[in-house]
């Protein structure tokens, strides 16, 4: 365990605050923000230099928070869940009323996974709240890997960096969507997407 227990408690100070952190996931490492605060979220779009249609994924940290976000949960989603999460598998559900379109990118739904990475889960136990998981980069170059990288490119513009060593890198989430009755794949990721369907029958 790297990242020690005061540094976890200082960056859920910091987000609950509105600030923004860096922090590792199974694939690489992220941007956090609250995705409830406007500023937090019209920081992170200027810091990555993001267009504002392009949505936003969300990490929770159990079943539970998915309300905070999500109107409903389509039916087909539970085994899903039940075989992936945690895991690389990000799941597009129907977005809560008054959901921030920065977040939506304006198609009102919202794109939700859980991590399985301890230093996360430990950081939304604490939090008990969602928070942002866009890659950490400046829009269309590659993901940062390491905390090094992320320092290189943003200096001090992020608040505080959770250093937990290297992540793998490699591919990003599965994006499942449900569509028309049936389970879609709007983006190939770790998780080949014949396995997902596997998952279901």
């Amino acid at each position: 365990m790297k990242v020690r227990e005061d540094t976890i408690r200082e960056a859920v100070r910091i987000i609950r605050a509105g600030g923004l952190i860096a922090y590792p996931t199974e694939t690489y490492y992220g941007l956090g923000v609250d995705p409830g605060n406007r500023t937090a979220l019209e920081r992170l779009f200027a810091l990555k230099g993001r267009q504002e249609a392009k949505p936003v994924l969300v990490l929770v940290g159990d079943r539970e928070q998915i309300g905070q976000l999500a109107a409903s949960i389509p039916q087909a989603y539970g085994p899903v869940m039940d075989r992936f999460w945690p895991g690389p598998v990000t799941l597009i559900f129907p977005a809560r009323p008054g959901t921030a379109e920065l977040l939506t990118g304006r198609t009102d739904t919202v794109g939700i996974r859980r991590s399985p990475h301890p230093c996360v889960a430990r950081l939304l136990a604490r939090l008990r709240g969602p928070l942002t998981a866009t890659s950490a980069n400046r829009s269309g170059e590659p993901p940062a890997c390491t905390a090094e990288e992320i320092r290189s490119v943003f200096g001090n513009q992020v608040d505080l960096v959770l250093d937990d060593g290297p992540t793998p890198g490699q591919r990003p989430s599965t994006l499942v969507a449900w569509q028309d009755g049936r389970l879609v794949c709007l983006r190939q990721g770790a998780v080949p997407f014949a396995r997902i369907l596997g998952s279901c029958r």
